[in-house]
């Protein structure tokens, strides 16, 4: 009976160790895409209290179940207990010290195309914002010899997919999260020249647009306040310096249709490039004209001070929607 009993322990103890072993550990953020089981264990899906993941939220990350995982061990706040395993297929990582990446089909032993851009670019047409939004600072203060005349603004860099928001943001700051209590979030810091230009690019700062979109959007993107915004005005200049800009501008007044829009994207960053331009109309209250109001571009690939906007583009995938079909360049000031 002894010998059986120590037999069990050691095939016990050996069992342990062994997965243990096969945890890889990891580090980093998981995203959930969807509401999925996070179960005590893989095997047997023990689940206390019926915890699942919240599509959209973040959560650290600590473990692969094995180099290339089918699972993932997450800490869950307020379950019990916290550590809890995912399937893969839930959600994304980000900023994570991963475990080995599957090859794709086809080798070279490059992750496969997730059907989905890892970011999204979006760019105002602030004259068409402001006749839907004649109350905000910025619109007030429209002249036609500034910049958002005859330029794309920025609206924001948005990490994906959507749903990916307010990492490790208080709760404090999430409610203050609303165009009223923009003012009430922390400010950015800046440097002086990122500050000038931010504020020229984003006339929106006068609202305190810059504070929402790092607090939704830029606490997702895995860098620092100075980092994030000089991505995205990096990438601005490179639009306000195509023929993208250059279209828009000899139509203002008139009208343009997604496939002229995108047919520009081609010329300026590459044939293709157009598929991954998404147009958005707005409807001008006060006459019933249908402005184009913002495009919003996808973008695939690591963003810095030497990305090129034509890489990010052509490593995305097209999107299936050219969005609004045809809308009015809207001119600055109220029509």
């Amino acid at each position: 009976m002894r010998i059986a009993v120590v037999f069990g322990l050691a095939l016990l103890a050996a069992s342990l160790a062994g997965a243990a072993r096969a945890d890889v550990k990891m580090s980093g953020t998981f995203v959930a895409d969807a509401s999925c089981p996070a179960t005590q264990a893989i095997k047997n899906g023990k689940n206390p209290g019926n915890v699942s993941t919240d599509a959209g939220q973040s959560y650290q990350l600590l473990a692969g179940n094995k180099d290339t995982p089918t699972h993932y061990l997450i800490l869950v706040p307020g379950a019990d207990p916290e550590r809890r395993w995912v399937k893969v297929s839930c959600g994304h990582l980000s900023g994570s010290s991963a475990a080995a990446v599957p090859a794709a089909p086809g080798g070279q032993g490059k992750p496969a195309p997730s059907g989905k851009p890892e970011y999204v670019f979006a760019l105002s047409w602030q004259p068409a914002f402001c006749e839907t939004k004649s109350n905000k600072t910025e619109c007030k203060a429209q002249n036609p010899g500034e910049f958002d005349a005859t330029n794309f603004t920025l609206h924001g860099l948005w990490p994906q997919p959507n749903g990916n928001f307010y990492c490790q943001v208080s709760a404090s700051d999430k409610a203050n999260d609303n165009p009223a209590h923009w003012k009430d979030l922390p400010p950015v810091n800046l440097d002086a020249g990122t500050r000038t230009e931010l504020d020229k690019v984003m006339p929106g700062t006068a609202s305190k647009l810059e504070r929402h979109e790092w607090i939704k959007h830029g606490t997702c993107y895995g860098k620092s306040q100075q980092e994030y915004f000089s991505d995205a005005l990096g990438l601005m200049r490179e639009v306000n310096s195509s023929p993208v800009r250059d279209l828009f501008a000899r139509n203002i007044g008139g009208k343009l249709t997604a496939d002229q829009i995108r047919g520009a994207f081609d010329t300026a960053f590459g044939s293709g490039a157009g598929d991954r331009v998404r147009v958005s109309c707005v409807i001008d209250p006060s006459s019933g004209r249908r402005l184009i109001g913002e495009l919003t571009l996808g973008l695939a690939g690591p963003i810095g001070p030497n990305s090129s906007l034509k890489d990010l583009l052509l490593a995305s995938v097209p999107t299936n929607k050219a969005g609004c079909p045809t809308g009015t360049v809207d001119a600055i000031g109220f029509q």
